[in-house]
């Protein structure tokens, strides 16, 4: 062991510099006047001199403190000075803490015990006051010298820690202003050019030598694409260049069609490289992807770089997204655009003759025949656009998921007969000629007569339509092992390829020359995929292109089991009777258009009724305490109550049981007539209402009383 002069010596030059902090000297000694003695002789240290008179005292000190050497009396009362250091060894803190021994006597047992419990000296008791001093001095300065030591190799540490944050702080703000950038550029435009060719430029130098973003078509053709590269790269490239790029093609391919990343080293023969390519995935489908390659740098895509890229990868296909779906709302709106004039110009087609008969009629030199003639034109007028606004509320039901089909067993050739004649007038004004091949078997479907009808009507309607004056459509059904087959084929102007998929989209219009003169809503189509959908069957536009026709083909389940009623026979209708005097009832009509109220009261009153009118709720209830009517007509969408609070009311207060009420309204739904019911109206009716509907209602409303109506209005 070093002199304590020497090592004193040694250590005051390692710590020559260094500030000069008060270290802990811990004395343990059961006897007050040697702990004065000691502390009286390490004063001269100038530390912090701590003292205990038992183990157990300095073992509870040492729980919260640090020392830089324990004077340590052998021979204590209770924990003597051996024990003490054992449990001093025993914790952590203090294991490596110095212990000098302090005793009387030192046998051989006693020293070779203190020098395995950490003991670094033995001094005999009385001890010479310097040796204690310098052994003391040279221990506390070589705690203060590892203190110091710590200390430094902390500040290393935390210097290395700081300087690799820097670093990673400093990387971290290159990639956040890259990211910043790449966010501002896919920002700056709705234009899918205009994208591409902003984020091939980003790529090149940072990620990569070479840089390419492509879009895709649904079938995969590649719709646009942009790339960038450094200075130095056709030269590296050279005579590779064409394998580079099927390379690259592949690649793309590859990445589109798993949708996950994929990289490939350059040709074996080439010049060394690598090629990374990222899918551009959104909601689930990959639209494009972005080709990186690097070369003539020498650099490695990987780590942090590798998911950088991905990322961008990932902002990229946002933007390109919301480029194609602008697109769309641009389409759309055009669409609209054209949807609204044109309807414009169809409301405005059946309102012109209207318009001209109504002058006429005002007229007081009109005979009988021309009167009837202006009556029917008038009446055509009229289907044409109920027909209309019918197919609108058919759109809007089913965007609202609101059609209800009441299916039952149909014969096909039956219905492709009926549709034909429903359509007689158009096909008639056409010129066509019309072809009807129909199985002789029957041949049944299960389906809503009314909506096949609407599919057969709407299919050979856009065939007159689009086919040129004494064109010939062929209307055909047959059979398969599970399937009615019916075919709506003409000779007409035909569809363009890039047409038939687009001619079932809402509002889309074939004919897009500039006269636009086979006019249109673009809806018909629309409505017949959503109907034949609905009846679990499948429809497709076939054509060979402009000029040379084109061909509608639905396919429907066929019907499994046929349950069909036996035929019955329709009665000759009776010549209508002119209502007796004391057939006519109190009928009540609630409506906020006077116009409707007032119609409606004079077709009733035609009918020998006696009619009152309201039009609000108020009125209405008022009305009808004092009036009593037998029959109510009352519109749903009154100001102030509505239709259906009005009806309960004169269920419930009122008390009117007996009285038959239906209701009018511009809803027709199976939701809208189970409101109505609900509300207390016996029946529910669709605006505008048809007059020869009226004999019915008030034959539903005279069984009500007991009585019989006998009275009929022509349609």
């Amino acid at each position: 062991m070093l002199e304590p002069q020497v090592m004193a010596a040694a250590i005051e030059e390692g710590l020559a510099g260094a500030p000069v902090e008060r270290s802990n000297i811990l004395i343990v000694d059961d006897r007050l006047d040697k702990r004065v003695v000691f502390r009286t002789i390490l004063e001269e240290l100038d530390q912090n001199i701590v003292t205990a008179s038992s183990g157990e005292e300095a073992l509870r000190w040492l729980l919260d403190n640090d020392c830089a050497v324990i004077l340590l009396d052998v021979n204590m009362p209770g924990m003597d000075g051996l024990e003490t250091a054992e449990l001093i060894r025993a914790r952590r803190k203090s294991a490596h803490t110095p212990i000098i021994f302090i005793t009387a006597f030192a046998d051989e047992m006693h020293t070779a015990r203190g020098y395995s419990l950490g003991a670094v000296d033995y001094i005999l008791s009385p001890v010479v006051p310097n040796i204690l001093r310098s052994k003391v001095k040279a221990l506390v300065q070589l705690h203060r010298l590892n203190a110091e030591l710590k200390k430094r190799s902390d500040e290393r540490v935390a210097l290395v820690k700081e300087q690799a944050a820097r670093s990673m702080a400093e990387e971290s703000q290159r990639r956040a202003s890259f990211l910043a950038e790449a966010t501002q550029v896919m920002a700056s435009s709705l234009d899918v050019d205009t994208i591409l060719k902003g984020a091939s430029g980003l790529v090149v130098p940072y990620l990569a030598d070479y840089g390419a973003i492509a879009l895709v078509n649904d079938d995969g053709t590649v719709r646009a694409q942009r790339s960038s590269s450094v200075a130095g790269w056709n030269p590296y490239m050279g005579a590779h260049a064409a394998s580079f790029d099927e390379k690259v093609a592949q690649l793309r391919s590859h990445a589109i069609d798993n949708g996950t990343p994929e990289s490939v080293k350059l040709a074996d023969d080439g010049p060394a490289g690598e090629i990374h390519a990222f899918p551009l995935v959104t909601r689930g489908k990959a639209r494009g992807a972005l080709l990186l390659a690097l070369g003539p740098s020498g650099r490695s895509l990987a780590g942090a770089d590798l998911s950088l890229a991905d990322s961008l990868a990932g902002r990229a296909a946002s933007a390109l997204e919301n480029c194609m779906l602008y697109e769309e709302i641009q389409r759309a709106d055009q669409r609209k655009n054209e949807f609204l004039a044109t309807l414009s110009h169809e409301l405005r087609n059946p309102l012109a003759p209207m318009r001209a008969a109504l002058h006429m009629l005002r007229g007081r030199a009109i005979d009988p025949d021309k009167s009837r003639s202006l009556l029917e034109t008038m009446d055509r007028q009229v289907a044409q656009m109920t027909r209309l606004v019918e197919d609108l509320l058919d759109i809007s039901r089913i965007t609202r998921g609101a059609i209800e089909l009441r299916r039952e067993t149909l014969e096909v050739g039956a219905e492709v007969r009926n549709a034909i004649e429903s359509c007689h007038g158009q096909i008639e004004a056409g010129g066509h000629e019309i072809v009807i091949d129909v199985p002789k078997e029957p041949l049944y479907v299960v389906a809503d007569r009314v909506r096949l009808q609407q599919i057969l009507e709407n299919l050979i309607l856009n065939a007159t339509k689009y086919t040129n004056p004494g064109g010939r459509i062929e209307v055909s059904a047959e059979t398969s092992i599970s399937e009615a087959v019916i075919r709506v084929k003409d000779n007409g102007i035909g569809i363009s390829q890039d047409k038939l998929a687009q001619v079932w989209e809402l509002f889309v219009q074939v004919d897009q020359s500039p006269e636009r003169i086979r006019k249109g809503l673009g809806i018909g189509l629309a409505l017949v995929r959503d109907l034949v959908h609905r009846h679990g069957g499948t429809v497709e536009a076939q054509s060979d292109g402009l000029g040379k026709g084109s061909t509608f083909v639905v396919r429907m389940p066929r019907a499994v089991r046929v349950d069909l009623p036996p035929p019955q026979t329709v009665p000759a209708a009776q010549p209508a009777k002119a209502p007796a005097a004391s057939s006519g009832k109190r009928i009540l009509i609630v409506d906020d258009n006077l116009d409707a109220c007032e119609t409606l009261s004079m077709m009733l009153e035609l009918l020998g009724q006696q009619t009152r009118q309201a039009h609000e709720g108020a009125g209405a209830l008022k009305a009808a305490q004092e009036f009593k009517p037998e029959l109510i007509f009352m519109d749903i969408g009154l100001p102030g109550l509505t239709g259906h609070e009005v009806a309960e009311r004169m269920r419930g207060e009122l008390g009117m049981k007996d009285t038959y009420i239906v209701a009018l309204s511009g809803y027709g739904t199976e939701e809208d007539r189970r409101k109505s019911l609900f509300a207390g109206f016996d029946n529910h009716y669709v605006k505008p209402l048809d007059p020869s509907a009226l004999p019915g209602i008030l034959a539903e409303a005279d069984r009500r009383s007991g009585r019989a109506v006998d009275a009929m209005i022509s349609s």
